[in-house]
């Protein structure tokens, strides 16, 4: 959410900033946002004066009353209970007004970064950098699905059974390998010094709101009927929701937290032939880094963290590259973001195992996370980054270490994780 303020004085690139995500729809916002807030401070410009006039009044019938011009006060004390009246009207009004504002300034999307490309959707993101070598074996690269049924890892039947499309059970060595990948993926980031945390699996509707744009949420929470709880699609919300309303020492900073959770995420418009495996589904776990530090340091921990997630499938032999999102695959708080692809040699290109994004201080505002400066409070900013989602993760560590036997060989790195076991052998 943006600062009213900055759209009062900038009100120009506010509007350039909504074309250039291609959201023309949301025009009409800023006139009306505006419109809002000259009638809330115009109704708190009168409520201050009435407030000024019933405190001059209250202390002339204090000098009246003891005068003993007893008419006089009582005209004065009618003149206050009016006054009193017309504020009740005005701060109500001035509530409605201010409810009406932020619901529209919470769909305004925030001011990205002047590097971002401009586009109008994934397919105009942009290639950063490559790192290790696409490999395409000579041999056939099953797809993932098939190669679990090999080693009795994958039993989609049953979960449809007892839960529906977009759910699985993972079993065996294919359970061992998903989990190992997790494991290290903690022990990963607590070596980079991250402070490692579970945290709830559901949070609150104001968590949800200051966390993530209504478009996001509508595709992609849960909610608990009857209950005022969402299941989370990510640990990014309950961890950053876990600073709500704080005021945090300016030398605290920055918070660097490494998260694990189960994500839930409806995965709305999901089909076609690779939903027949894992890369959409309803359910799923990840390791998630949040990052919460000084407005100055923001992009220095953006860099920071999506190298960590390059880092981290480099050590299990995925290649991978950096995508630059662009400025229409930009969720409405994001200043900056990108995705991190690993490659599938049976695809023979790359597809999203990560994303890492900086959000300014839009969560913050929302949230009113802030820190406790020399000069006073600020609005801190935040980052969020995937260390690994899995089974997404897993697909890209079984095509990627997969041997022309049908055997998978299991990376160095997660070994010490599956009681040094080297390869993961079909099922006779």
């Amino acid at each position: 959410m943006l600062d009213i303020k900055f759209i009062r004085d900038n009100k120009d690139i506010v509007i350039q900033n909504i074309k250039n995500k291609f959201q023309d729809h949301k025009l009409h916002l800023v006139d009306e946002v505006l419109d809002l807030d000259e009638k809330i401070r115009a109704l708190k410009q009168t409520g201050d004066a009435l407030r000024q006039e019933r405190n001059e009044s209250s202390q002339k019938i204090g000098a009246l009353m003891r005068d003993k011009n007893i008419d006089e006060a009582n005209l004065l004390k009618v003149n206050v209970s009016a006054i009193n009246t017309k504020l009740v009207d005005i701060e109500a009004e001035e509530q409605k007004l201010s409810e009406e504002l932020r619901s529209k300034m919470l769909i305004i999307p925030n001011i990205i970064d002047k590097t971002v490309p401009i586009g109008k959707d994934d397919s105009e993101n942009v290639e950063i950098e490559k790192f290790g070598e696409p490999v395409v074996p000579e041999y056939e690269i099953p797809y993932h699905a098939d190669i679990l049924d090999k080693i009795m890892g994958l039993d989609k039947e049953s979960a449809g059974r007892t839960s529906g499309n977009g759910f699985y059970y993972l079993m065996g060595d294919a359970a061992r390998l998903h989990s190992a990948m997790l494991s290290y993926a903690r022990d990963f980031m607590i070596s980079k010094g991250f402070t490692y945390c579970i945290p709830p699996f559901m949070i609150h509707s104001d968590v949800v709101n200051g966390v993530m744009s209504f478009e996001e949420m509508g595709a992609m929470m849960y909610k608990i009927e009857g209950e005022d709880l969402y299941l989370i699609g990510t640990s990014e919300h309950s961890m950053i929701g876990k600073f709500k309303g704080q005021i945090i020492k300016e030398d605290k900073l920055p918070l660097t937290l490494t998260s694990y959770s189960p994500c839930f995420r409806k995965e709305v418009g999901s089909h076609g032939l690779e939903e027949r495996g894992l890369y959409r589904v309803h359910q799923f776990e990840k390791q998630e880094m949040v990052v919460i530090c000084k407005p100055e340091d923001s992009f220095e921990w953006y860099n920071k963290m999506w190298s960590y997630t390059v880092e981290f499938f480099r050590n299990l032999d995925v290649p991978v590259r950096t995508l630059e999102c662009c400025s229409g695959d930009l969720a409405d708080l994001k200043v900056k973001s990108c995705d991190v692809e690993a490659w599938s040699p049976r695809q023979k290109k790359y597809f999203e195992v990560g994303s890492c994004s900086t959000l300014g201080d839009a969560q913050a505002r929302r949230l009113g996370i802030k820190a406790k400066g020399e000069n006073g409070n600020y609005l801190c900013h935040t980052l969020n980054n995937t260390v690994v989602a899995t089974p997404r993760g897993l697909i890209a560590v079984i095509e990627n270490n997969y041997l022309p036997e049908g055997s998978i060989k299991i990376p160095v790195a997660l070994r010490p994780y599956m009681a040094g076991q080297e390869i993961i052998k079909p099922a006779k």
